[in-house]
């Protein structure tokens, strides 16, 4: 099977198995538009003239949904209808096949565990896993904060242009975090 791009790996592993995000969805998406500025950076494309601008343009134009259809249209999502109560419908975006999740997420746990070294597609997933505080999903028996910091020292190892995306989106993040309080 064909690797997914950077930003589908970081939507599995940002939802759990009934498709319910494990972080704040405007959080998860600008850590999708991110990681598909970092899929085009790390294909040889020109970077933008302003990053920052570019990620939130990519949220503003949905890039979450965008991902989402892309997974149910290659067959790694389902599309599941249920009732709650037997009367509220609602729809939910399930793992076709847990194994999705297992490769999504296997580069950064042997990063992490000195397996294999990682490359910058590894590198930039191991950071936004850390912005968006998502090492749980890793399953790795380590403590959090020692994990993070793990996350993030492979990304910051990694140089340019993977350590300065993954630092823009840390900044957005947190902006955004913020601004539900202003």
């Amino acid at each position: 099977m064909n690797r997914l791009p950077l930003h589908h790996d970081l939507y599995l592993i940002g939802h759990d198995q009934a498709g319910r995000p494990r972080v704040h969805q405007a959080s998860l998406a600008l850590g999708l538009a991110g990681a598909a500025l970092l899929d085009l950076l790390l294909a040889g494309r020109a970077a933008p003239a302003d990053p920052r601008a570019a990620i939130k343009r990519a949220v503003a134009d949905g890039v979450y949904d965008r991902a989402r259809e892309d997974l149910l249209d290659s067959g790694v999502l389902v599309q599941v209808s249920k009732r709650r109560m037997g009367v509220l419908p609602y729809t939910r975006y399930e793992l076709a096949d847990i194994a999705s999740i297992v490769r999504a997420s296997s580069g950064v746990r042997s990063a992490v565990e000195g397996w294999k070294p990682p490359d910058a597609r590894c590198a930039g997933l191991c950071g936004l896993v850390a912005v968006l505080r998502l090492e749980a999903e890793l399953y790795l028996d380590q403590p959090a904060n020692r994990l993070v910091a793990r996350l993030r020292e492979i990304a910051t190892a990694a140089g340019s242009p993977v350590a300065e995306l993954v630092e823009i989106v840390d900044t957005l993040v947190a902006e955004a975090a913020v601004a539900v309080y202003r």
